[in-house]
């Protein structure tokens, strides 16, 4: 049995798939650098300024499950035109936006279309390649993922000192136009339309689901546990996400078919996918925040200061995508987490209100080479183990968990700064603002440390599985 579909040009549809994920992904993060920016023209405080990410990251987590119906009843260039045309709305909403409610309405539409493209990518690319020419593709595609979210601070610098925030959005406009003109219609279909009967249960349960426990994290920045606004969505998410996993187990078609997860390696190779993206995301609004409000250094600046990381990231995907075959996943995630726990202990000792940049940018690096060398393996060794009928039901669930995950790091890294704020005001007083800033970022720190740690611990049980023809 051949294990990928022929199509035309696989690599010209592997492309196309890539950049519309790139610019949705660089979406994420991008306003990141806008955000003092957006919080003084709209006059709203980084508790409601993170819904623009964290908003976006909630949409994607919502919508992702649904790309494993997606698939099955629309051809693969539907899809991707209706993604391309979808983003397009929310970004020309997000570029005009009078005010802040209209600039997260964009947002959200645009999240629509990025969490058409991201499983689709996962699905189809999986679908075109041969199982020996997976490893570089997939760390290519492991770059796109890291990439996005880190270069958007550093372009978003760029685009921010040159003219104003706007443009953030009318230059995705633009790359959107020429993907659509340009890209579209060479897309072949590669999946089975069958048309399933969609579950309106399931659909409801996850979007209350994941929607509540992702809000109550990101309520939880203004909020105390305590209050009402922030338990009871969580009650509710947690409650909801049960039944729907007990619900996908008695389904004969389920949503998303969880039996993904009886195979150990996929199971845990999502864990550590999860784990990464938290982290990543965290840092990707953690770090501007502070290089920006305690540093004292500009947007461009900022995102200057960030490259560095990103470029050896973007050196190191492609080398470990071409080495994973011969080294494999085991020893891959276990120096990447070593790395991530040894980038996240020193940024707990390092940083305060006059750290020495260089330190800052030094220990970004070792951060990002982990991450390099995490996310790819972890990925490509969950996906190999799956029976090819699974693909679509594996991109599906980790995609969804990997999206949570991102929400999750937003929302908590902006609480846990809110936090170490307060907590230091409480024993310090406001006399100090920079060290209060410093202080809540070097809180924050902590959780991905946490998780980090537990990451590292998690690598240690990975075997390399074979992929199943």
């Amino acid at each position: 049995m051949q294990s990928h579909l022929q199509v035309k040009s696989p690599k010209w549809m592997a492309a196309v798939l890539m950049f519309g994920s790139f610019i949705g992904l660089f979406g994420e993060t991008a306003l990141n650098m806008a955000l003092t920016d957006i919080m003084t023209d709209f006059k709203i405080g980084p508790g409601t300024g993170q819904w623009l990410t964290t908003g976006y990251l909630l949409v994607l987590a919502i919508l992702v499950p649904l790309s494993a119906y997606l698939v099955r009843w629309f051809t693969t260039r539907q899809l991707i035109v209706g993604a391309l045309v979808i983003s397009l709305i929310g970004g020309v909403l997000a570029a005009v936006s009078p005010s802040f409610t209209v600039l997260l309405v964009g947002r959200l539409i645009q999240a629509i279309g990025t969490g058409i493209f991201l499983p689709l990518m996962f699905s189809v690319i999986l679908m075109i390649f041969p199982v020996e020419k997976r490893g570089p593709v997939m760390g290519i595609v492991g770059l796109v993922l890291t990439a996005g979210p880190a270069l958007g601070p550093t372009l978003a610098g760029l685009i921010i000192s040159s003219s104003s925030w706007h443009y953030i959005f009318w230059i995705m406009i633009g790359l959107y136009i020429v993907l659509l003109l340009i890209g579209a219609p060479k897309m072949e279909n590669v999946s089975t339309i069958t048309k399933p009967k969609i579950d309106v249960i399931s659909l409801l349960l996850s979007t209350i689901g994941f929607g509540g426990f992702v809000y109550a994290l990101a309520t939880l920045a203004e909020r105390s546990f305590s209050d009402p606004i922030v338990w009871i969505p969580l009650v509710v998410g947690i409650a909801a996400l049960v039944l729907f996993v007990l619900r996908q187990f008695s389904m004969t078609e389920p949503m998303i078919n969880l039996q993904v997860f009886k195979y150990p390696m996929f199971a845990l190779g999502t864990a550590l996918m999860v784990a990464t993206l938290f982290m990543i995301l965290s840092v990707a609004i953690l770090i501007p925040l502070y290089l920006k409000s305690v540093l004292a250094y500009t947007s461009v600046a900022a995102g200057l200061l960030m490259l560095p990381a990103n470029i050896l990231n973007i050196i190191m995907s492609p080398i470990v995508g071409s080495n994973f075959d011969k080294v494999g996943a085991r020893v891959f995630t276990r120096i990447g987490y070593t790395l991530i726990t040894i980038g996240s202990i020193l940024m707990l000792v390092i940083l305060s209100s006059t750290t020495p940049v260089w330190q800052v940018v030094g220990t970004l690096c070792i951060f990002f080479v982990g991450v390099s060398m995490t996310i790819m393996p972890s990925q490509t060794n969950a996906m190999n183990q799956l029976p090819p009928q699974l693909y679509a039901d594996g991109s599906a669930a980790m995609n969804t968990l990997t999206q949570v995950a991102g929400a999750a790091g937003t929302a908590v890294a902006i609480t846990m700064f809110t936090a170490g704020q307060n907590s230091y005001t409480e024993k310090h007083g406001f006399g100090q603002p920079l060290d209060m800033l410093a202080y809540g970022v070097q809180h924050a720190f902590i959780v991905v440390l946490i998780v980090a740690v537990l990451g590292l611990i998690g690598s240690f049980f990975i075997k390399n599985s074979r992929p199943s023809h």
